[in-house]
């Protein structure tokens, strides 16, 4: 099958799971063209199936905002048109699946039906979505896309309730290649970021307001009363000078490693002892499924799908949002008893194992047989 896969090129957990999609695709023998405005940051083109496209978009002065739905759009049809894709699988209901619905449009005025298959993500649902400036477009596209996937149930119950859909939303949860998280690393040298004695606690994230970095903060000062540790906070966005200045006013600067955007994930939660994501949503939680890969155990919220990753008792635990002082307890529960820590973190490893790539992958290819056989009756 030649699939087209429309994604956000950036470190954000869309993009990097269409990425890695698009690479076990490859993998089981499909031509995968990725097409979007830069070559996403997870994709190594070092395989026969896989290929990119870059979208360009002219910039004239007419335009206040540069049209990348209209020139994506466009690009779509080139592509289809050029290497006989025969489904689109974009990621995103806005601007993805509306331009891939203009795309459709334009090749059916040329006798070329292909089916587009629409996976909803979380803020294109939940934040953006919903807004009144985009909710009929995002709910036209949904609608009118040949087949809908949602990263969690809890996903498509926000979908289901926010806007009037027609069409079936199957459940696809996100997915994680565990052989790239079994600890490749010859010498897993804790001390190049933190003391023998220190725990090490994580956080992954793009850093914005609804990760509630300054939860992430309270409880690691709260475990840094008991016992030494370090925080190593992974990501870039507008909370890390806020954050930085909670760090100062509570004097634990020090023992806090901004470390930015990182291509080294898998080696800095080979370092870490325990996974923080008190989020205020969550539609789903790689992050937390790829700590929990590598056999780090998380303390969360309850939001959003996290209880359909993080298991309550068993790869870690769950707190209301907000509630720092039942994360902190949490989290000093795992860590003070050598025995409790290591069977969370082989339990963390096993709930992982779920999510494997192998597992999920298949699911896709059905959705897209499904929505192949409605464009052919």
């Amino acid at each position: 099958m030649k699939i087209a896969i429309v994604c956000y090129p950036t470190f954000g957990g869309s993009g990097v799971v269409a990425t890695e999609l698009g690479i076990a695709l490859a993998e089981h023998g499909h031509e995968v063209h990725f097409i979007t405005y830069k070559q996403p940051v997870r994709l190594q083109l070092l395989h026969s199936n896989v290929h990119y496209h870059e979208v360009t978009v002219p910039s004239y002065p007419l335009f206040h905002y540069q049209p990348y739905e209209l020139a994506l759009s466009s690009k779509l049809v080139d592509m289809v048109k050029l290497h006989g894709i025969e489904l689109l699988h974009v990621h995103y209901a806005i601007p993805h699946a509306y331009a891939g619905y203009m795309a459709k449009k334009m090749l059916e005025e040329e006798g070329i039906y292909i089916p587009m298959v629409t996976t909803l993500h979380g803020t294109d649902i939940t934040l953006v979505g919903s807004h009144p400036f985009y909710k009929p477009a995002v709910t036209f596209s949904i609608n009118n896309s040949d087949a809908v996937t949602s990263v969690s149930e809890s996903l498509k119950e926000d979908t289901l309730r926010l806007f009037d859909i027609k069409r079936e939303i199957d459940v696809v949860p996100n997915f994680i290649d565990i052989e790239k998280y079994n600890n490749p690393f010859s010498e897993c040298q804790r001390d190049l970021i933190a003391h023998k004695d220190e725990k090490i606690i994580t956080h992954i994230s793009n850093l914005r307001k609804v990760k509630r970095i300054d939860n992430v903060i309270e409880i690691f000062d709260r475990i840094l009363k008991k016992m030494p540790a370090r925080l190593i906070i992974v990501g870039e966005g507008p909370e890390k000078d806020p954050t930085q200045k909670l760090c100062e006013e509570l004097g634990i600067i020090d023992n806090v490693l901004f470390v930015g955007n990182s291509h080294e994930v898998d080696k800095i939660l080979c370092f870490s002892d325990l996974f923080l994501l008190p989020s205020e949503h969550e539609s789903f939680g790689l992050v937390a499924l790829e700590a929990m890969a590598c056999g780090v155990p998380v303390i969360s919220s309850n939001a959003g799908g996290l209880p359909e990753v993080n298991i309550q008792g068993i790869s870690g635990y769950l707190s209301d949002i907000g509630d720092v002082d039942d994360m902190s307890n949490n989290a000093l529960k795992i860590l003070e008893n050598p025995e409790t820590h290591l069977k969370f973190k082989q339990n963390a490893k096993k709930t992982a194992m779920k999510f494997e790539t192998k597992n999920i992958v298949p699911l896709y290819e059905e959705v897209y047989e499904k929505a192949l056989e409605s464009i052919s009756i």
